[in-house]
């Protein structure tokens, strides 16, 4: 039988690098959403309301439960 050696790892791989300039606006962009999603969450009465009517107060009205936001 022949035998098959092994061979030695030398040295771990590389971990990819993130530019952080490159991440930057991602991370705005995200921020941003999620501040206009909790804007749209928890602020939406009928009195800041930027479309008429209760349509967004209904779509996220068990989400603000979730959160803790009173709603009625």
């Amino acid at each position: 039988m022949s035998q098959i050696a092994a061979a030695p790892i030398v040295g771990a791989p590389e971990l990819p690098t993130v530019d952080l300039r490159e991440l930057a606006p991602w991370a705005l962009f995200v921020g941003l959403l999620g501040l206009l999603v909790i804007f749209f969450v928890s602020a939406d009465q009928g009195a800041v309301s930027i479309p008429a009517g209760t349509a967004i107060h209904e779509w996220v009205h068990d989400g603000r439960h979730l959160l803790g936001y009173p709603c009625h």
